[in-house]
């Protein structure tokens, strides 16, 4: 093939979900050309099937410089992108069951990084004016007043067409068969045999990120699960508040959130296998009674309650609950990110301006060292060594 008929851009980036639509946004307004390319719909998989949390509160304390810049972003839409993705600061609040989970949650409201936040730990009459409906098992609450909610399915795909407007390229339904690496940058050949050329290359392909790194020599211990989704009828407005549970028992993690029609949104107590062959996950029976039992504890008021939707998706997950994040070990001009641990949506918008900085200056001012896919392929060097 006449080379001079490739295509060639600036950045590729593989992997159309939050990170890859939010960076390729922030690379085209640094001026860069920029091609997205997306195996199926633009945000299908974790990025719109997610439960929406808007939320720094009781992430690892390394992801809070990454999660401040995000959450600056988050107050600039939708102008930043001239589209609305119905973010609402309403309040987030991780409550516990048991006396002795307070000091942890005080610790984390004492750390340093966490000093943005502006945690307040409520306990005794303080929570029961302020929460009235919660239950009496609920012993004390974390309260976190600029963590809020936002609707996932609009997100990346917002983005996407702000990065368009801003001239980056965004072709669906391509898939990603091998990527080569060549003395000018890199070759992408998809499944239909057509290459693309770029100078870097950008891997956000969320759970099947660790396919692509693999390619390059990096695997990583990447595995995937369901999150257990559901939403019921429209009820009165009264749940403004994000609330979240803090617990180490899997059935007992509940969270929810109602939108200003009515439903509420309930995630959490269990999480399926996915089909990665299929690329599908399935919402299990189980899931909605633990969900509806941990509702009971919580919100003892609405126990009774319809459910008329429930539904999964496919998250990746690594063992010490960091993304992969930043430039590759091996490769010059590769670049990930991948495997947010459930817990990207709130990053999105710092994710795309972090990667775009980097990628366009060959720096970046937020600290993201701790997400390095070093960590992992130094792992895999002294087991085979």
């Amino acid at each position: 093939m006449n080379t001079q008929s490739i295509p060639q851009y600036d950045v590729i980036v593989v992997g159309g979900g939050f990170m890859g639509a939010s960076s390729a946004f922030f690379m085209a307004r640094r001026g860069l050309r920029v091609l997205l390319l997306e195996r199926d719909k633009i945000g299908q998989y974790a990025s719109g099937v997610n439960f929406g949390n808007v939320r720094r509160q009781g992430r690892h304390l390394k992801q809070l410089d990454l999660a401040n810049r995000s959450r600056r972003l988050w107050d600039r839409l939708p102008k930043l992108i001239d589209d609305d993705l119905e973010f609402i600061p309403s309040g987030h609040m991780r409550i516990c069951y048991h006396e002795s989970q307070i000091e942890a949650l005080e610790t984390y409201a004492q750390a340093p990084e966490a000093k943005e936040l502006g945690l307040e730990i409520l306990s005794g009459d303080t929570l029961r004016r302020r929460f009235p409906y919660l239950g009496p098992e609920v012993v004390a609450g974390s309260y976190a007043p600029f963590d809020g909610h936002a609707n996932p399915r609009l997100a990346a795909p917002a983005f996407a067409r702000a990065a368009k407007r801003e001239g980056a390229t965004v072709l669906e339904h391509v898939e990603v068969k091998s990527i080569q690496k060549i003395p000018s940058g890199f070759s992408v050949f998809t499944k239909e045999g057509v290459e693309f050329r770029s100078e870097q290359l950008l891997i956000t392909a969320g759970a099947w990120g660790e396919r692509l790194s693999n390619q390059m020599g990096e695997p990583v211990p990447l595995y995937t699960r369901g999150p257990q989704m559901s939403v019921t009828e429209p009820l009165p407005y009264r749940f403004k508040t994000v609330i979240g549970v803090y617990s180490s028992i899997e059935e007992e993690i509940l969270y929810f959130r109602q939108i200003p029609r009515g439903n509420i949104i309930i995630g959490g107590c269990h999480r399926s296998l996915p089909d990665m062959e299929n690329r599908t996950a399935k919402f299990e029976p189980k899931a909605l009674i633990y969900q509806m039992q941990q509702m009971a504890r919580v919100v003892p008021q609405i126990s009774n309650i319809n459910v008329i939707r429930s539904w999964s998706g496919i998250e990746s997950y690594l063992p010490d609950s960091l993304p992969i994040m930043g430039t590759s070990s091996t490769t010059e001009g590769l670049y990930y990110a991948f495997g947010f641990c459930g817990h990207g949506f709130q990053l999105g918008p710092g994710v795309g301006d972090v990667m775009a900085e980097l990628i366009a200056t060959g720096s970046t001012t937020t600290h993201i060292e701790p997400f390095s896919i070093e960590r992992f392929t130094h792992q895999s060097l002294k087991r085979s060594a």
